[in-house]
């Protein structure tokens, strides 16, 4: 009888165990797979972004053409060209304006010429009335003659200030002579590279109305005036300052950051886009010799680092839920865990207090069973 109950407790044992061994194995219900990231000590910043893609730009940009109108006679240079400033760039057919220099050069002679003649007239004619007002004195000439000499005197010297006058004005038309044969030639305003040339040695340069400018014909930049425009929201206008160090990114080398500073913040709002307002901030770029290869007109983004802190215990950002929490997997259950945060950017975040270095925090919540009291499996690891 004693050996039928300790079989039948045994047999209630083996059957609990077989119980609790398929609890744990076969109805077991699946771990969720995710991806983790293990806290560590790290570089934070607080940086503030563009809110529409910057511009590469030029501080020197200069569309060319000449003042007046004629035929191209002289293009110096081509597309690429290096120029200097005051390096001539095109010259036009100048025969008429050279002949006007000539002209008005002569007229000039003339006017020098008839002024002396005058001049010494005047000179004879004070002479005479000073000798004539002598012999007055001595009662040898008469008040009439007197008179005529007195007026010729002035007479005279009339004539020497028209003179005078007349070489002055001379001078004048040599002047705008010199001043129209000067705008035949086209000259660099600034060092710089030339960009566009859309005309060719022959073509005519037609004249514009009064007021109208001529087209250009020629683009120059300068590559050693390279900055990026960065439209900023008016929320961080308090936050960003000239000097701040800033990361620029370019599509054109989509896996390189360049470094920058800020050099310029503009004091008033540009753009004003429904609620949306803007103000400019410019960058330069700390490798000049890097910026000199950029086209104006690249689009970039950038980063202004506000501040920094190295060796902060951080976090992914996505890893962050509402509520300043992070889902932290302890053995096999993801536990919510409040925290108090520092810095912090799109890509990290620094974790003032509540985890630990070396605590394995959960950064893939973009599915729906990965929820606090889940139990959960790691499928894969990131640094960031």
């Amino acid at each position: 009888m004693k050996s039928r109950w300790i079989r039948r407790l045994l047999l209630a044992a083996l059957l609990a165990l077989a119980v609790v061994a398929l609890r744990f194995t076969l109805f077991r219900p699946d771990l969720v797979p995710v991806t983790i990231y293990r806290v560590a000590e790290g570089r934070v910043e607080d940086t503030v972004t563009n809110s529409k893609a910057g511009t590469v730009r030029t501080r020197h940009r200069a569309a060319l053409s000449p003042e007046i109108g004629g035929r191209i006679e002289k293009l110096a240079v081509r597309e690429g060209d290096r120029i200097e400033e005051g390096q001539v760039l095109i010259h036009l057919a100048d025969a008429d304006y050279r002949a006007h220099v000539e002209l008005s050069s002569r007229a000039l002679d003339a006017a020098r010429a008839a002024d002396r003649e005058a001049c010494l007239a005047r000179d004879q004619a004070e002479r005479d009335y000073a000798r004539y007002l002598r012999l007055d004195g001595e009662q040898i000439v008469s008040e009439e003659i007197l008179d005529q000499v007195r007026s010729r005197r002035d007479t005279t010297s009339a004539h020497c200030e028209a003179a005078r006058a007349e070489v002055q004005q001379a001078l004048a038309g040599l002047k705008l002579a010199r001043v129209n044969l000067a705008k035949t030639t086209l000259r660099a305003p600034f060092d710089g590279v030339v960009t566009q040339v859309s005309t060719e040695v022959g073509e005519w340069i037609t004249p514009s109305p009064p007021g109208v400018p001529l087209p250009a014909v020629i683009e120059v930049i300068d590559p050693d005036a390279i900055y990026v425009d960065v439209p900023l929201d008016e929320v961080d206008i308090g936050k960003v300052t000239v000097g701040l160090l800033t990361r620029i990114t370019l599509d054109a080398f989509a896996d390189q950051a360049f470094t920058g500073r800020v050099a310029r913040v503009a004091h008033f709002v540009r753009d004003i886009v429904d609620q949306n307002r803007t103000f400019d901030v410019d960058v330069e770029f700390e490798d000049e010799k890097f910026a000199r290869t950029l086209p104006p007109g690249t689009s970039a983004d950038v980063e202004i680092i506000l501040n920094a802190r190295d060796l902060a215990l951080r976090v992914p950002s996505y890893a962050l839920m509402e509520g300043s929490k992070v889902l932290v997997l302890r053995d096999t259950l993801l536990v919510a865990v409040p925290v108090e945060t520092g810095l912090r950017n799109w890509e990290f975040t620094e974790v003032v207090r509540g985890l630990e270095a070396g605590e394995i925090v959960i950064v893939s919540l973009d599915r729906t069973e990965v929820k606090e009291g889940a139990q959960a499996r790691i499928s894969k690891e990131t640094l960031k």
